[in-house]
């Protein structure tokens, strides 16, 4: 008996010419409108891939947990097809094989969900001769929208052509490979999404791009471009100098608020990709005079290409705009900056309804973790600037403190004040000593000392895990270990900050002094090297160091130090001669000779 499939869209993503033809031949229910499809079968691993190849085909959905799912499709497939012997027509319905043909009625059923199951589903449904259960290979379920939904005219049960046409297949590999990731569709479909309700956005979003326009003189200036320097032929950012002012800053602005609007959304994709471009344009050490000037760089092509050019003929950019004013966004950006909030809860505060502060203490205070109370109790004043000197200040008592404990420390701050940032957000600090046995659980009796001379209000994260497992660098999982930088191994304290010193005067009955963020990092001397880079370098930057010392040099890097991906030892590249490096920006130094990079001054690796 034959297999009785859903209707099945094929994703051509990673199968060869070869492989498509023979799965498509195989699937009796096979569909090219994705519009049509229950189940988007793809050798995908990873659900943000699911999501894209879903944006890119324009089909839209809002996630629906498991619980919300229809039942099993492996038993009973909504909307199958119900044939109606005394009509030319079918109509959809529960289908009931148990019933005559002439009594089965039509039923509206629930609204059409689209699951994207990985293709070993597929596969083995097909080799052991019954479906397999979804939920083994689910990756992703959607409800699609009423802008992407369309009437479905389709026979699941009707036995397809028996093989595609060649110019189907090379049709959607070019669609496949010409696609582009669409804004994120969120919310509760019940309270409406005003970024879906904004036509105009995205009806910009999905038009064909336009054409570049140049003029002559941008003609002659294309035929005098300056080379593209040798360094940024390279993927990796931590290969090339990237300064905190590049000479396109203005437009490089806008580009990051783009950024900022796809992690609201949760496009991680996207994030990545605008992120490689606005390392790229960082590093270009020229002034940018045209489109064509920036779709030759690597990592912007096309696409930044004409972001540029609507931004040099009108001083803005559409998208970014149409952020700035979009409520729905302006609301998720506010949940976004409470510490303790990431995109995804910031997501869910908006889904409950709320929509400011005052509904979160009002309706969900009990709900949020003490971190996240925290993040909104001192929301304003975490919000404030930071100058240096008093980052230089706080870092001062730090020491002292960490002298008067035990002599010998040392400390580097790092981050953005490290990178030359005349302002910075919070401080970011790594303490070290030549002596391991000191810096072994040092971390508490640091905290516990500036609490008690009162510079300590709040203590949000109290980690001992480097001490734990003896200050020896993370262990190695194996090259399919997913998820995770690595650079929360150290031992770490983030704490709420507040200088005491203060004179009660008239009115004044409480210290006025702002509460800061403050992190302090242990890391014992061995590799205190390793936790300088990583913790000093921008976001991306870190991110191709990684990158780096997987692809190139058979290495895991981590702030707490390298290990081996053949054996998974210890890559000692801080010592010379079995001696340790004398202080710990000589150790960063030898880290970068030792993985064959050129220095880097702090103050080049803004890559944001």
């Amino acid at each position: 008996m034959p297999l009785k499939l859903p209707v099945v869209y094929l994703l051509p993503k990673n199968l060869t010419a070869d492989e498509l033809h023979d799965l498509e031949a195989k699937i009796p229910t096979l569909t090219y409108d994705i519009n049509e499809a229950d189940v988007v079968v793809g050798k995908l691993s990873q659900k943000a891939r699911a999501l894209f190849e879903l944006r890119s085909r324009k089909l839209m959905t809002e996630e629906v947990s498991p619980r919300d799912l229809t039942p099993s499709p492996e038993k009973a497939w909504r909307a199958a097809v119900v044939i109606d012997t005394d009509s030319d027509t079918a109509s959809e319905g529960h289908h009931d094989d148990d019933a005559p043909p002439r009594s089965r009625t039509a039923s509206p059923g629930p609204p059409e969900v689209v699951r994207v199951v990985k293709l070993a589903w597929l596969t083995e449904s097909l080799s052991k001769g019954h479906l397999e259960p979804l939920d083994d290979y689910l990756l992703y379920a959607g409800r699609k929208t009423s802008t992407s939904t369309l009437k479905r005219k389709r026979t699941p049960l009707a036995p397809a052509p028996a093989t595609p046409k060649p110019e189907d297949i090379l049709l959607r590999a070019k669609l496949d490979a010409a696609s582009v990731p669409e804004p994120r569709q969120y919310g509760n479909a019940s309270q409406g999404s005003s970024w879906r309700r904004n036509r105009e956005y995205r009806d910009h979003a999905v038009k064909p791009p336009p054409l570049l326009v140049q003029s002559t003189t941008e003609h002659d200036i294309d035929l005098n471009l300056p080379p593209i320097p040798d360094y940024l032929h390279t993927t990796y950012s931590c290969q090339r100098a990237t300064p905190m002012h590049p000479p396109n800053e203005t437009f490089i602005k806008q580009l990051t608020a783009i950024r900022t609007t796809r992690t609201l959304l949760g496009d991680k994709i996207g994030v990545r990709a605008y992120s490689s471009s606005i390392a790229t344009l960082s590093a270009y050490p020229y002034t940018l005079s045209s489109a064509q000037e920036v779709a030759r760089l690597p990592g912007c092509g096309m696409k930044i290409a004409l972001l540029y050019q609507e931004w040099k003929e009108t001083g803005r950019l559409r998208e970014v705009a149409d952020a700035e004013s979009d409520p729905e966004l302006s609301v998720l950006r506010l949940f976004y900056e409470i510490w303790g909030v990431a995109e995804t809860t910031a997501r869910q505060f908006y889904n409950k309804g709320w929509r400011d502060l005052d509904d979160i203490v009002e309706y969900g205070w009990n709900t949020l973790t003490r971190v996240q109370q925290i993040g909104v109790k001192y929301y304003d004043e975490f919000l404030l600037r930071i100058p240096r000197d008093e980052v230089a200040r706080i870092a001062d008592v730090v020491l002292r403190h960490a002298n008067e404990i035990h002599g010998g420390f040392e400390l580097v701050v790092v981050g953005g004040y490290r990178r030359g940032k005349t302002e910075n957000g919070d401080v970011d600090m790594v303490l070290s000593h030549p002596d391991e046995k000191v810096t072994a659980g040092f971390v508490e009796r640091i905290v516990v000392a500036l609490e008690a001379s009162e510079y300590i209000t709040h203590t949000l994260t109290l980690s001992t895990k480097n001490s734990e497992r003896g200050q020896e660098p993370v262990a190695w999982k194996g090259n399919e270990r997913k998820g995770g930088t690595g650079f929360d191994t150290l031992d770490k304290a983030l704490v709420v900050w507040q200088d005491p010193g203060w004179t009660p005067s008239g009115e004044v009955k409480k210290n006025p002094n702002p509460h800061r963020r403050v992190d302090i990092i242990i890391s014992p001397w061995r590799t205190a090297g390793c936790a300088v880079l990583g913790w000093t370098s921008g976001t991306t930057f870190q991110r191709d160091l990684r990158r780096y010392c997987k692809k190139e040099k058979g290495l895991k890097f981590d702030s707490s130090g390298i290990r081996s991906r053949v054996d998974g030892a210890w890559v000692d590249l801080e010592s010379r001669d079995g001696k340790p490096a004398p202080d710990m920006l000589t150790a960063e130094k030898r880290v970068f000779e030792g993985l064959g990079l050129e220095w880097r001054e702090p103050e080049e690796r803004c890559t944001g």
